[in-house]
């Protein structure tokens, strides 16, 4: 007999199919509102910590889909989002010229 891993987190929806293919059981349930909102944010802390250990760009596309899915929980979905980096781009610019602010007066 096989033992069971303990995971608690957040996996992309195609997870279990992958999971039963391999001929693996396993134990899943849907989250409610409040708490998908809360394992996204983990998800997404876990992703940029794997970004930051890594440079991949794989860990880059992974904090894109957990923004995406952020952006439809607050019903702004990827076009708002858009929009507002770009105002924001606008205004106060990208990051493009590599600026560090050393000081600046109050």
């Amino acid at each position: 007999m096989n033992k069971m891993i303990q995971y608690d987190k957040l996996i992309r929806d195609r997870i279990p199919e992958i999971i039963e293919e391999a001929g693996k059981k396993y134990e899943i349930r849907e989250l409610n509102d409040e708490e998908y909102q809360a394992k996204l944010k983990e998800k997404l802390q876990e992703e940029v910590d794997e970004y930051l250990n890594s440079n991949k760009s794989e860990e880059l596309a992974d904090i894109l889909e957990v923004i995406r899915a952020l952006a439809d929980v607050h019903d702004f979905g990827m076009n708002t989002l858009n929009q507002t980096r770009t105002k924001k781009a606008n205004k106060r610019g990208t990051f493009k010229k590599r600026l560090l602010l050393i000081e600046a007066e109050k």
